[in-house]
């Protein structure tokens, strides 16, 4: 995943910048995900926070900064840097990490594998594409394109056909794209698509799912929309999309999922995000006696054990049912 720079008007920026650096760094090299979760969260906060933080009491007492990261925001507002940032820097093997997890398809684990054959860069990963499979020949073909941000006018755009070409093949399947744009984001990082049909539910083992999802993207590739496909099978749909026709198509990453229909509104309040919010709703769900997840809302019996799922209809329903104020994606930000 790239890096993505907080937004220029943000008057915390350079605070966000490095932890965001640091929640790359823990996620591709140390591999010590808590860590990534906690800067990444810290980053977001002060990118939402309409001042100037000046020193790392004030940090503090926003939500998810805590008492070691208001020490390196202490550091770096007093020196300009942070010590723990210029020893990773400074590491050859962590800056070829780094370098390599840039490609869609290359994790922590491929990438240190790689730099241990000596392989160390995005140039000298172009020479020994016969190690690569197709996932990451794709994403190696497209890096640089794949690290822009999808400005919101080009993903309305993006979504604009995607809802005509699907209701052209099946106007029964319901498409809904999910992830930040839903939040009303001014750009994405991809296109995440939610699909589901009313006959197929998840208790049924007859529908054609494979047929469904086959026909989407076919529908979708002859349109000139999709590029190439990363996979696909029958519920889950990784590949490469263009606008067509504009004057320099950019190629994205999308992808789409089908859903079983008893299972779509939790699928889309889940994949619609934010991370936080999701955190957040799951904590009041079981503060309320239900556990909530991707795919259903259970009721928790005296014993924990979670009951059937709850028959429901709309992303309201689950909110009411663990009576929290109903939030628009746009208020989901968190």
């Amino acid at each position: 995943m790239s890096k993505r720079k907080a937004p220029e008007q943000n008057p915390n920026s350079d605070f966000c910048d490095f932890l965001t650096e640091l929640a790359e760094y823990e996620k591709n090299v140390s591999r010590q995900i808590h860590k990534h979760n906690a800067y990444r969260k810290a980053a977001s906060v002060l990118a939402k926070h309409p001042t100037r933080i000046k020193n790392g009491q004030e940090a503090r007492k926003l939500p998810g900064i805590g008492d070691k990261i208001g020490k390196k925001i202490d550091e770096f507002i007093k020196t300009g840097k942070l010590e723990k940032l210029e020893k990773i820097r400074a590491d050859d093997t962590t800056k070829a990490i780094q370098e390599l997890t840039r490609v869609s398809g290359i994790g922590p684990a491929v990438a240190r594998k790689l730099v241990e054959d000596g392989v160390a860069t995005v140039e000298g990963l172009k020479k020994v594409q016969e190690r690569l499979n197709h996932h990451q020949k794709i994403g190696l073909k497209y890096l640089e394109q794949f690290e822009k941000r999808i400005p919101r006018d080009e993903m309305l755009q993006l979504q604009e056909i995607i809802l005509k070409k699907i209701e052209k093949f099946n106007k029964d399947v319901i498409p809904t794209v999910c992830g930040s744009f839903r939040r009303g984001a001014s750009s994405s990082g991809d296109i995440d698509v939610l699909v589901t049909h009313p006959s197929f539910v998840s208790t049924d083992t007859d529908f054609d799912k494979k047929a469904l999802m086959r026909g989407i993207v076919d529908t979708l590739t002859k349109a000139g929309f999709v590029t190439d496909s990363i996979s696909l099978g029958d519920t889950k749909f990784m590949g490469v999309c263009i606008l067509p026709k504009s004057e320099e198509p950019l190629h994205r990453r999308i992808d789409i999922r089908l859903i079983p229909n008893d299972q779509y509104f939790c699928g889309i309040l889940y994949f619609t995000g934010s991370d936080e919010f999701n955190r957040r709703m799951r904590h009041e769900a079981l503060e309320k006696g239900f556990t909530l997840n991707e795919y259903s809302i259970r009721p928790l019996g005296s014993t924990g054990v979670p009951g059937e799922p709850i028959p429901v209809s709309s992303e309201e329903e689950i909110f009411e049912i663990i009576g929290m104020d109903y939030n628009e994606p746009s208020e989901r930000n968190l």
